[in-house]
Formats: structure tokens, sequence, C-alpha cells
């Protein structure tokens, strides 16, 4: 695999109390993924993390706030030819309305049930979910 076609990311899984998943998707885009974004060259993947939940959302976190579930490699959902590098963090969090800002266009919490009618990143199909069916953060 090229290395051009990684694209280093950080995300979220973040689950409420409920057991539901806040999912987001992307303006143009069909999918529906976990909230965060690319790291830039000078941060570490929890501080992208950090800074594009806020920039997302305006959701405030700390770097404690979360437990690292490792990195993990997909295909990308929107970006032909590429892989996504995803550094997961979890995290918990009380349910409540978000409203998307930047590129997103649509934020919501979800069942896993409710997820198998949605269209899914393949990250967020073929990895995460697997895992949140295992895990649950404790954070």
């Amino acid at each position: 695999m090229n290395q051009n076609t990684i694209i280093h990311i950080a995300a979220a899984v973040i689950i409420s109390p409920c057991n539901r998943i806040l999912l987001v998707r992307k303006r143009h885009s069909a999918y529906f993924m976990q909230a965060g974004g690319k790291i830039e060259q000078h941060e570490t993947p929890i501080q992208a993390l950090i800074r594009e939940l806020n920039e997302e959302l305006g959701l405030l976190f700390n770097s404690t706030d979360f437990e690292y579930w490792g990195e993990f490699l997909a295909q990308a959902a929107n970006e032909a030819n590429h892989h996504v590098k995803a550094h997961l963090f979890a995290t918990i969090l009380a349910e409540m309305t978000l409203m998307p800002q930047a590129e997103l266009c649509e934020v919501g919490w979800y069942s896993i049930t409710q997820t198998e009618t949605l269209k899914l990143a393949p990250l967020t199909k073929n990895i995460i979910l697997p895992l949140i069916e295992k895990n649950k953060p404790t954070v």
C-alpha cells in the first residue's frame, strides 16, 4: 500500500450511558462515521481529536476523558483508493442535542440496531461496531 494513499486520523467512539453511539455525517457524503478528523503535522492523535470535536460539535474534552482503543486501518469512506489509519479513542457522554458545525451536516445518537439502516463508513461498520460489542469505555 502506497503511503500517499493513507490518511492519518483520530476518531472518537462516543457512547451514551444508554448504549447509543454518536455518529456524524459530513456535507457531500452519504456515510455516517465517528466524529474526528485528520491529524495535523504538529499534533498528537489526542490533540487532533480534541481539536476536531471542538470544531465539529462544540464539545470540550481533556485527554484524560478518553480511553485509547488502538490504531486501525480501513478503507476510506469518501476518498477512492485511500485508506484511513485511525487512532480510536473512546468515552462515555450523556446524550445531548448537538448541532453540526464545520464540515458536518448531521449528528445523531443511534442504537446498534438503528445503525443497520444507515450507510456506514468502513471503519465504523467493520471495526468500530464489533469493538463496541466487546468493549465499553470506562471513562
